[in-house]
């Protein structure tokens, strides 16, 4: 929001807009005044009843009028003068006279008045002075004045009021209300009122045609716009470089930037602004290398000088393409023309370095601004929330001198981001307490943070507040709601907000939510028939947000067909412009088994961002391959990509499964990390580092690391150490390690079933049952394994013991089957203690009815001999699974693909692709 907020400050149409407030003396003396002069209603000597209230003439008149087709090419030969001087009360003044007329005298110090009343902000003295012009008869140029006094001081109402006083209204007393609506966001009432001028018989005039259009580009009717443009080629103002300038600022506001482009090409007369829109339109459509090849155009052709709208556009243009060095570079051209300290330049370049640079190149600057406006200080709170600096963000947000709902907002987005929960609810309790205004994007933040929490009473009360506040016709807040009630485990309720749903209304969003509420809480099955049914029933508009949502559940459930699908619809919709979606498309491709599609989508994107490289990279980590994804980060380095705080934990987790040791390599970047990158490690940075310390066998090292912290260590650190023990076969250090968990998280259900473990390996049974008893006692369930495969479209998925496929006693069967020909091929299943968050049994038969089993043995049942079967399974896989599916693949002869929360593992012919370390 905020970066959409610093875009409207760069657009070049705000100066398109600004252009019809300038008229010149000559246009509005054109015409000899309006005869006879008549009176106000309200003084008039012979009183006259008010008018009635306009009546506008619908759409379908304008619409009726036989405007020629559109043709670019079509000039007129008359040209304009440029506009001199402001749309204010000072272009209404009479002409030099020298008449002694005592009318006149008094006329003119009326003009003197408003002109004063406007330059100073002075609403008072302008209706003091209203009230003398009603003393006069009908005087349409100070009417005028007045109108235009009025508007400047935002006074819409009184303004209007004037205009419905005239009896003869002209073409700049239309000009100056229809660009009133305009900017007062009253785009609807524009057209209405541009309308009643045509029926008028009243011709506009280029400044009329710029009006109309910035109504336009406000409520995006390109429609119309189209119909305005036709009557600009129809009237000759074409060839006006404001008029040619507002049309160039609809369509790119609009999207169309073929037209964009073949009107610019065609302007007789370009300026500064033209170059600006034409540019920001470019850069709206992410052609970044166009938009530097026209700003050298610019400067070639037309030898222009650089405004800071120029500037502003070029360093989104950089940051979009993350062009470090080509936004330095135009961090040096804005100081040698001066214009760095420019607050619109300036904010941008926070914008620039927040995406492309390093906090320290964002506080130099923010600290070498002369002035700061409150975007400056908003983008400060985004560029330190974006850099996981948190608290110094909340530091620039208190030393705020003010601050509205943008920065509230950004704060609360940034405590999101970073997944602090509870601070987002302290700084929503303060905004209603200091009763800021609660937007759309507010609600839907503190909704997200109640989601991180996964707090099923707390989301009650927030839902119960947003239900008495908020419009629930709103998509977006019913679609955070439904989100936040999946993430909280209220999967009845979600389906409740989901059916109570009006199929008439925007629903794309609220599947979309429900399509990723399910797939979150392991309802695969309702997950893909709910988009399938979506689609085919025509009920869901799949966009890039559904695009993006559908290839992300599809790389989660492994469903490689349905996420071709979506690809040949990206592809045909031309959605794979889109970062978000081709980022998606990566991932999707990676987890389907599929690493060289997923490698050969990111070489066809046109442009990357950190995103699509951190993609790239986890795939390399889930197919084992750390030599590759370290080989995909000396590239990023090389190119100048800006790594983040994702990026180095999967580069750091890369060194675990190179080919060699690398350990050396691993310690020094995570020591670079602050000195070099300036991220601070954090929790996943540690645990990331203790993992590849335990792997290759440094486990006394990884213990005094985590004793050296800086902070105190959370349990997903002490987890990474107690993995390498399993790995090493540790268990001293594996039982002093469970207990440093435990007393971290006493409440946590996996801790539950560590204890229960640790009881079980040391052969005190009764023990195990009481924990796993108390545990049920207290509501705390752990999230149950669970695995799945997919055939002919349709997920069959299994938990342990689980007997409710329709074809379970042929899987039953079949398994036990499997059973005995792994035994006689020497198969024995491990009942001993693993130090792992698996829960486990002292019983083979649960052993043997384990999901992993189960869904494989399904696979073996349906597919045809000769093919491999692939297996999602949701955790990792413990150890007898692994040793049982090795055996599999001996006695079948079958090839089998499992891809657990670790990786993935190919079975055959007895090895395994993970080596035994996973």
């Amino acid at each position: 929001m905020l970066k959409e907020t610093m875009a409207t400050v760069i657009q070049p149409t705000i100066a398109a807009a600004a252009s019809y407030n300038s008229l010149p003396h000559s246009l509005l003396f054109s015409s000899p005044p309006h005869n006879p002069l008549f009176h106000f209603p309200l003084m008039s000597k012979n009183p006259r009843p008010p008018p009635p209230p306009p009546t506008f003439p619908s759409l379908s008149l304008f619409q009726s009028r036989p405007y020629q087709q559109l043709h670019f090419s079509t000039y007129p030969t008359q040209s304009f003068s440029s506009p001199q001087i402001l749309f204010s009360p000072e272009c209404f003044s009479p002409p030099s006279s020298s008449s002694d007329n005592e009318e006149a005298s008094v006329i003119d110090g009326l003009f003197k008045m408003l002109r004063l009343s406007s330059r100073y902000g002075d609403a008072q003295l302008t209706k003091a002075v209203h009230a003398c012009i009603l003393k006069l008869e009908e005087h349409t140029r100070l009417a005028n004045a007045l109108i235009a006094a009025y508007l400047k001081l935002g006074l819409l109402s009184d303004a209007y009021g004037v205009f419905l006083g005239l009896s003869c209204p002209n073409v700049v007393s239309y000009t100056a209300l229809i660009s009133g609506f305009s900017k007062s966001n009253r785009g609807d009432e524009a057209v209405e009122l541009f309308f009643r001028m045509r029926d008028s018989g009243i011709e506009p005039n280029e400044y009329s045609f710029v009006a109309i259009l910035t109504a336009c580009i406000r409520i995006l009717e390109l429609h119309l716009g189209l119909q305005v443009h036709a009557t600009v080629i129809k009237l000759g103002y074409l060839n006006s470089s404001f008029v040619t300038n507002a049309l160039v600022g609809l369509y790119g506001k609009c999207g169309c930037l073929d037209f964009v482009l073949k009107l610019f090409g065609e302007m007789p007369h370009r300026d500064i602004t033209s170059w600006n829109s034409v540019m920001s339109s470019v850069v709206k459509d992410c052609m970044y290398d166009k938009t530097f090849k026209l700003f050298g155009d610019m400067k070639r052709i037309d030898g222009l000088r650089v405004d800071h709208f120029t500037l502003s556009i070029l360093l989104t243009a950089c940051a979009g393409s993350a062009s470090f060095m080509k936004g330095r570079e135009v961090h040096a051209y804005a100081i040698k023309v001066g214009l760095e300290a420019n607050l619109s330049v300036s904010n941008a370049l926070i914008g620039f370095y927040t995406d492309c640079g390093s906090a320290e190149d964002v506080t130099a600057l923010f600290q070498r601004m002369p002035l700061r406006d409150i975007i400056t200080w908003t983008e400060m709170i985004t560029a330190y929330m974006d850099f996981g600096l948190v608290d110094l963000a909340v530091d620039i947000f208190d030393k705020m001198p003010e601050r509205n709902s943008f920065s509230y907002n950004a704060l609360l987005a940034g405590l999101c981001r970073n997944g602090k929960g509870f601070m987002a609810l302290e700084v929503f309790v303060n905004m209603v307490n200091e009763r800021v205004e609660l937007t759309e994007f507010t609600l839907t933040s503190v909704l997200n943070a109640y989601g991180l929490l996964m707090d099923c009473k707390i989301s009650e009360q927030i839902h119960g507040f947003i239900l008495k506040i908020a419009n629930r016709s709103n998509a977006y807040i019913e679609a955070a709601l439904l989100d936040m009630c999946t993430k909280c485990g209220r999967m009845a309720d979600a389906k409740k907000m989901f059916s109570r749903w009006p199929l008439d209304r925007e629903s794309s969003m609220i599947r979309t939510s429900m399509i990723c509420g399910y797939a979150r809480n392991g309802w695969l099955d309702e997950a893909i028939s709910l988009f399938n049914i979506s689609q085919s029933g025509g009920t869901m508009v799949v966009d890039e947000v559904a695009s993006t949502s559908v290839l992300s559940l599809c790389g989660t459930i492994g469903c490689h067909h349905t996420g071709k699908q979506m690809h040949s619809h990206v592809l045909k919709s031309g959605f794979l412009s889109d970062l978000r979606v081709g980022n998606a498309m990566i991932s999707m491709y990676a987890k389907c088994w599929n690493l060289d599609d997923a490698i050969r989508i990111f070489n066809d994107m046109p442009r990357h961002d950190t995103v699509s490289w951190n993609s790239l990279l986890a795939g390399q980590l889930l197919h084992r391959r750390g030599d590759e994804a370290l080989a995909y980060w000396s590239k990023m380095k090389k190119i100048g990509v800006k790594p983040d705080k994702v990026t180095f934990v999967l580069i750091i987790s890369a060194y675990r499964i190179t080919k060699s040791n690398l350990v050396d390599d691993c310690r020094s970047l995570f020591l670079s990390m602050k000195d070099i990158y300036e991220i601070e490690p954090s929790s996943e940075h540690y645990a990331s580092f203790i993992g590849v310390l335990g792997y290759w066998g440094l486990l006394e090292e990884a213990e005094e690391v985590i004793n050296k912290m800086p902070f105190k260590p959370e349990a997903s650190i002490w987890r990474a150490l107690l993995d390498s023990s399993r790995i090493h076969m540790k268990k001293t250090i594996g039982k002093r390690v469970a207990n440093r968990i435990l007393a971290l998280e006493p409440k946590d259900p996996s801790t539950y079933i560590l204890v229960s473990n640790l009881y079980s390996a040391s052969g005190r049974w009764h023990c195990s049952e009481m924990v796993r008893e108390e545990m049920r006692e207290r509501g705390f369930r752990k999230h149950p394994g669970q695995s799945w495969i997919i055939y002919q479209d349709k997920i069959h998925s299994f938990y342990a013991r689980d007997k409710s496929h329709p074809q379970t006693k042929d899987i039953y069967s079949g398994l036990e089957v499997l059973i005995l020909e792994c035994l006689k091929a020497g198969y024995v299943p491990d009942t001993s203690f693993v130090v792992h968050d698996v829960e486990e049994h002292q019983k083979k038969d649960f052993l043997f009815y384990h999901s992993a089993k189960l869904a494989a043995t399904c696979g073996l049942l349906m597919t045809r001999p000769g093919k491999p079967i692939r297996v999602v399974k949701n955790i990792i896989l413990c150890g007898d699974c692994h040793t049982f599916l090795k055996y599999v693949s001996v006695v079948t002869k079958r090839e089998i693909f499992l891809r657990d929360s670790s990786g993935f593992h190919c079975f055959c012919g007895g090895q395994c692709s993970c080596k035994d370390y996973w």
